[in-house]
Formats: C-alpha cells, sequence, structure tokens
C-alpha cells in the first residue's frame, strides 16, 4: 500500500458525473478534487498539486482544448479527456495536443479507473528499482529514464509520459520493429483495438517534437502490419 493517496483533479461542468466520480474513486484510493469551468480548472491544474488531470472537452467559456493548450505549456502531468460518443475528431485533436488518454462518455467507472491506474503505473518514478535508470541514445537523440529527460541535437525536448515511453521502447531496439502491441501496452496500458489511434496520434506527435534527422531520413518508420522501427544512422549505434 503506498502512503499516499494519488490525487486526482476532475474538470467538467456535469456536476452530478463529479459527485459521482468522487465517491466513485474515494474509495479505490484517490484523493479528488473537482472544478466545473474551464479557467477555475486550469488554475487549480497549473498549481501542481495533482497526479492526474481528468478533462472534459465540452466546458464553458473555456473549453477542454483550451486547458489543455495552456497547461502543455507548463505542465506533462498526465491528462485523460472525456469526448462525446462517435467525436472521433475530439480524440484526435485532444490526443494532438498533448493528451494521455481519452474516453468517451458514457463510460464505465471501472474502465475510467483502469485507465487511471495504467497511465499512473507509468508516469510513477518515485523510488526507482535500482539499475533500472539509464541513458539511451542513438545519433543526436537522447534519453536519461531516471530523470525522464530528452534531448535532441543537445537541446531539451518536453515529451508527455506516453510519448516518452514509446521513444524508450524504439530506442532501446533502434535499427529494429517493435510492435504496436508492444507500443500500446507499454504506452497506453492496454492492447489498441483496430479503430484505436491513439497510438498513431502520439506517434505523429513524437516525430513532429523530434523533426528530420540532420540527413533528412524520417527517425521514425512505420513497418506495414508489424510496428514501428527507430531508423538507426549509418554508422551509429544503441549507447546504453
Amino acid at each position: 500500500m503506498r502512503d499516499k493517496m494519488e490525487r486526482i483533479l476532475v474538470i467538467d461542468d456535469d456536476m452530478e458525473l463529479c459527485t459521482l466520480l468522487t465517491e466513485y474513486l474515494t474509495p479505490e484510493g484517490f484523493a479528488i478534487t473537482t472544478e466545473n469551468d474551464g479557467e477555475k480548472g486550469l488554475a487549480a491544474a497549473k498549481r501542481g498539486q495533482h497526479d492526474l488531470i481528468i478533462l472534459d472537452v465540452m466546458l464553458p467559456g473555456m473549453n477542454g482544448f483550451d486547458v489543455l493548450h495552456s497547461l502543455r505549456e507548463a505542465s506533462s502531468v498526465p491528462v485523460i479527456m472525456l469526448t462525446a460518443r462517435g467525436e472521433d475528431v475530439d480524440r484526435v485533436v485532444g490526443l494532438e495536443m498533448g493528451a494521455d488518454d481519452y474516453l468517451p462518455k458514457p463510460f464505465l467507472p471501472r474502465e475510467l479507473v483502469a485507465r487511471i491506474r495504467a497511465i499512473l503505473r507509468r508516469a510513477r518514478r518515485e523510488g526507482p528499482v535500482a539499475g533500472t535508470q539509464r541513458t539511451l541514445r542513438v545519433g543526436d537523440v537522447e534519453i536519461d529514464t531516471g530523470a525522464r529527460m530528452a534531448m535532441v541535437g543537445g537541446k531539451s525536448t518536453r515529451l508527455t509520459d506516453a510519448e516518452f515511453v514509446i521513444l524508450e521502447k524504439l530506442l532501446a531496439e533502434a535499427g529494429g520493429v517493435v510492435s504496436r502491441e508492444q507500443l500500446s501496452l507499454a504506452a497506453l496500458g492496454r492492447e489498441a483495438g483496430p479503430e484505436d489511434r491513439s497510438l498513431d496520434v502520439h506517434i505523429s506527435n513524437l516525430r513532429r517534437k523530434l523533426g528530420k534527422a540532420c540527413n533528412g531520413v524520417p527517425r521514425i518508420k512505420a513497418v506495414r502490419g508489424s510496428g514501428y522501427l527507430y531508423t538507426l544512422p549509418l554508422n551509429s549505434e544503441v549507447h546504453q
């Protein structure tokens, strides 16, 4: 058992849903705070006192996308977005803007708990197991798995937790294919369904942040029917 309850901020204008989530998540071991509009929710999120944010897209005044955009300028705190069922565009846009995962409304509370636990397991780096911290370097990209830092061309690059995990997996196997199943389980904590584009959007964001290699070659390549690989530069090797 952990000594400290993990803190979750719910930003949703549906007060009944906020009450239900508080009643359901508290016995699961989470400390819940709720805000019912975007501006107050953003202010609470920026105080940095929460381990995860549950953010609704449809909010009065400042919508969820605006909240996420502003939050991502200063914080990599994990965010699960709540979207209207069938609004695929909202889901893709949220992921492109830096959300870690999404759930369409209505959803089963136990599914939300599973998503929360998967993301927090991935993000939790308190007291890492001895020997698990390492530095990976391929060409001009370097990551420190202990500090959760990424460098491209000697410059720090802000990555979400999902993006960091994907990059770590790809760098560790640079030049070889990492399956979609492996990446999805590592980054999202679940197997991606045939219509689930979450992994693809995270990889698209990662490509954009890393940019192309100095020789113009894409750093991350899709291998049809298999997965993705990180391109190993000529006369280069993985340094661990």
